[in-house]
């Protein structure tokens, strides 16, 4: 820390900026550049072989890359944007951020100083539009308060619940001069539980006999994510990960017993409700992990519930547990208490042995098999690859078949974001460009940020894209049918070849369109240099990895006839 009397040099709004980033530890900027901030762009020219400039084609997908930048690294993907429009596109991504419980810090240029309340020329108040979405708002007013707001942005974003924090920064901001001094870097603040908290809950484990736990949520690490694997195979419990939090335990644990997402299978659902103690460990136990707040009653669920997360208001929000935990899941990993699990040894083994049958795919419609596919898959990637996806039914066969092993490893958007997953690959072989990394997209899915294949294209990044493409949006397909069967609007898609597309890019691209197609394609895309895509070309009739277009519309016509 410097002396109050050091003498520090004049630099632009742009400059403490930019010092700012680096000294807390930044060193990426995903960005869609804007004149708004032209002063901090010139000082990025400064610090080129320092700070890294990934230019993205969209804000959309510059948003979605930091907030997978966030979950990777656990510490705040930085995005930069322009005011208006581009600001506007990248609250996706800054609300991916705030469900997911992901730091991220958006910068957004914004009108000048002088020009503010009159509807300038793209023109928004960005407190107003951000503040439902992030855990912080700000508008810069000078240059010299510049280090302070980046700093409590980024504890903003890093300590309690993580989350996103958004700093509007006028133009003429960046380009005036002014002396301060740059933030240094200090740990988040992370709650910890009590001595108490831990002896309440190892009593409450002793007492039962049919425990379920179930991890989520953020302020994980790779050190906590394996002290909970030991801790649960230690008092020989079953975990179930939260919805697309798949990668906190090693699904080959023999306490890892499934997901509780979409495509949930019954047999977990049903060991939910039967649990008599739930000790959800970060997760909020949300609409998703609940089957719409089914499988636990509100206010007060029949199971017991212990609940650890790091947001006191996330505590009896919608279930009053037993034992509640203002606690970060790092902090909380290393001091759980190990108990004697002698006592539902066999409720573990089964719930296992039900996770295990569920790896066998059902039978798949049409010349795709893509439960074969998705064991092809299996054989051939590294156990520490990096997987993203956006949102879709196709999402279900990775969630249902695909096993993580480290953490982080699995970036996928818990608020059910379409387009996340191509942007989400490009972050990932950035932050970690020594992994493998895949991301799967839909056909719908892949068009909403595809084009940030042309950044992977740019950065020579050696990413795979499978699209998983059966001409419609699935999910939205589905609903129609289970609730209006045979009435079909606005679900059917005209797709280009995603193959050539692809090409155009610049990258490699393989046409799929039978199971047997699918190993050499996977290879020859694993084994060349920069982006690939797969185009998969799957049948309509493959709707989930449990059910078929038309035998959903079966069922919804029989069941619609049954109440007449």
């Amino acid at each position: 820390m410097l002396s109050p009397s050091v003498s520090l040099p004049a630099r632009t709004g742009g400059a403490l900026l930019a010092d700012a980033l680096l000294s807390l530890g930044a060193e990426t900027v995903y960005c869609v550049p804007g004149e708004s901030f032209l002063g901090f762009l010139d000082a990025a020219h400064d610090r080129a072989g320092r700070l890294r400039l990934v230019v993205c084609r969209q804000e959309g997908g510059a948003a979605y890359m930091a907030e997978a930048h966030g979950k990777l690294t656990g510490q705040p993907g930085v995005c930069f944007v322009t005011r208006g429009p581009g600001a506007c596109n990248a609250t996706v991504g800054v609300h991916t951020a705030f469900q997911d419980a992901t730091p991220l810090l958006v910068l957004v240029g914004q009108v000048g100083r002088g020009m503010a309340g009159r509807e300038a020329f793209q023109e928004v108040d960005m407190t107003a539009l951000f503040a439902p979405l992030a855990k912080f708002t700000a508008t810069a007013d000078s240059a010299g308060r510049l280090p302070e707001l980046v700093a409590r942005a980024w504890a903003a974003a890093t300590s309690g619940r993580p989350g996103p924090a958004v700093l509007a920064l006028p133009e003429d901001v960046l380009t005036e001069l002014a002396t301060a001094q740059d933030p240094t870097p200090w740990p988040a603040a992370r709650p910890a539980p009590s001595a108490a908290n831990l002896e309440a809950l190892a009593a409450l484990l002793a007492d039962a006999r049919r425990p379920l736990v179930v991890v989520g949520g953020g302020t994980w690490t790779p050190e906590a994510a394996t002290q909970v694997t030991r801790w649960a195979e230690a008092c020989d419990l079953p975990v179930a990960a939260a919805f697309r939090r798949q990668d906190i335990v090693d699904n080959d644990s023999p306490s890892y017993v499934g997901d509780l997402g979409f495509g949930a299978s019954p047999a977990l659902n049903a060991r939910v409700r039967e649990a008599d103690l739930i000790v959800a460990l970060g997760a909020r136990l949300g609409e998703v992990d609940t089957q719409g707040y089914t499988l636990l009653s509100s206010p007060h669920p029949a199971q017991t519930l212990i609940h650890a997360v790091p947001d006191p208001a996330e505590i009896g929000r919608v279930y009053i547990p037993r034992l509640g935990l203002v606690t970060a899941m790092d902090t909380l990993a290393p001091r759980l208490p190990v108990v004697d699990g002698q006592a539902w040894a066999a409720w573990r083994q089964a719930a296992r042995a039900d996770y295990e049958a569920a790896l066998i795919p059902d039978p798949c419609p049409g010349a795709v098999d893509l439960g074969a596919v998705m064991a092809t898959l299996e054989a051939r990637l590294p156990r520490d690859a990096i997987v993203c996806n956006g949102a879709g039914n196709y999402a279900g066969w990775v969630h249902r078949f695909h096993k993580s092993h480290v953490f982080p490893s699995q970036l996928a958007p818990g608020n059910g974001s379409m387009g996340y997953g191509v942007p989400a690959a490009v972050a990932a072989k950035i932050a970690q460009p020594e992994r493998c990394v895949v991301a799967f997209a839909g056909d719908g899915c892949f068009l909403m940020n595809g084009q940030e294949l042309a950044t992977a294209v740019a950065h020579g990044l050696d990413l795979l894209v499978i699209v998983i493409n059966n001409g419609m949006y699935g999910t939205i397909r589905m609903h129609q049918e289970k609730r209006y069967p045979g009435r079909v609007i606005g679900t059917t898609l005209a797709n280009p070849d995603f193959a050539a597309l692809a090409q155009a890019y610049g990258a490699r691209g393989y046409s799929v369109a039978t199971t047997e197609a699918f190993a050499p394609a996977l290879d020859a895309a694993l084994a060349g240099q920069g982006p690939a895509v797969i185009d998969l070309q799957v049948d309509p009739e493959a709707l989930s990895t449990r059910a078929t277009l038309s035998g959903t519309r079966a069922q919804a016509l029989a069941l619609a006839l049954a109440r007449r």
